[in-house]
C-alpha cells in the first residue's frame, strides 16, 4: 500500500465487503482485506484498508453502486479509529 494515512472501510456483512473488494479491484484502488478493528462495532468481521488519497473515488463507487457500509474511518491521535462518513 502506498504511504500515507490509510482509511478503513467497515460492513455490516460479508457480501457486502466482497462486492466492494471486487468493485473498488475494478476501480483499479488499491486495497487491502483486513480484520475490523475491535474498537469499531460492526456486522461483519471484515473491513477494507485504502489510501487516503482514494476517498473520493471510493466514496464515489460506494454511492453509485450503493455498497452498504457501516461507515468509513480513519486512525484518530488517540490509537483508535474516527469516524469520516456513516
Amino acid at each position: 500500500m502506498k504511504e500515507g494515512t490509510a482509511v478503513l472501510i467497515a460492513f455490516d456483512s460479508t457480501q457486502q465487503a466482497l462486492r466492494a473488494e471486487m468493485l473498488l479491484e475494478y476501480a483499479d484502488i488499491e486495497i487491502d482485506i483486513c480484520p475490523t478493528p475491535k474498537e469499531i462495532t460492526a456486522g461483519c468481521a471484515l473491513s477494507i484498508h485504502f489510501p487516503e488519497e482514494d476517498l473520493q473515488t471510493v466514496r464515489g463507487v460506494i454511492e453509485s453502486e450503493k455498497v452498504e457500509v457501516r461507515g468509513i474511518f480513519k486512525p484518530s491521535e488517540n490509537g483508535g479509529y474516527e469516524l469520516i462518513t456513516g
